[in-house]
């Protein structure tokens, strides 16, 4: 009987704890990333961040059209941009306080477009970035204004004035 109940126990709890570790590493992996819709299309979204970018006085680096880069090879991938920008008086400081911030600067924003037809704009949390590099209480006021900056950017690229 005791085996019984535990072989039944085991059955059931099994498939539940796969299931919590599988959502969790899901979760993981988007740890970080805000993600917003768009009303606007992928490329007119992408068009507008970069508009939005050059506006407040960061340099555009590189606009990466990974859609057409898949295309090359024959493969297909709905539209997908990646956009990687930045400013040195705002990114140095950071690097300053921990060089392993340069990994995820300058900063980088993706515009894709979801299987429903549907553009969205994700990209890393400055708040996130500051944890993840243990940057301290003394790179939060840089933190705070590049997090704003990126709302006001992200904000006019994606949304109707």
């Amino acid at each position: 009987m005791r085996d019984r109940l535990v072989r039944l126990a085991t059955s059931n709890f099994v498939p539940i704890i796969i299931g919590i570790c599988l959502w969790g590493a899901h979760a993981m992996a988007a740890d970080g990333l805000i993600t917003i819709p768009s009303t606007f299309g992928p490329k007119e979204t992408m068009d507008r961040l970069e508009a939005e970018v050059k506006a407040k006085g960061m340099a555009v680096f590189v606009r990466i059209d990974h859609a057409a880069g898949a295309a090359e090879v024959g493969l297909p991938l709905p539209p997908t941009e990646l956009l990687i920008f930045g400013s040195a008086k705002a990114g140095t400081p950071l690097m300053q306080a921990d060089q392993t911030m340069g990994i995820d600067l300058p900063l980088k924003a993706l515009v894709f477009q979801d299987a429903a037809g549907k553009a969205w704009l994700t990209y890393n949390d400055p708040s996130w970035l500051a944890e993840r590099h243990a940057l301290g209480a003394n790179a939060a006021p840089v933190i705070h204004a590049m997090t704003a900056v990126l709302k006001a950017v992200v904000t006019k690229a994606t949304s109707s004035p």
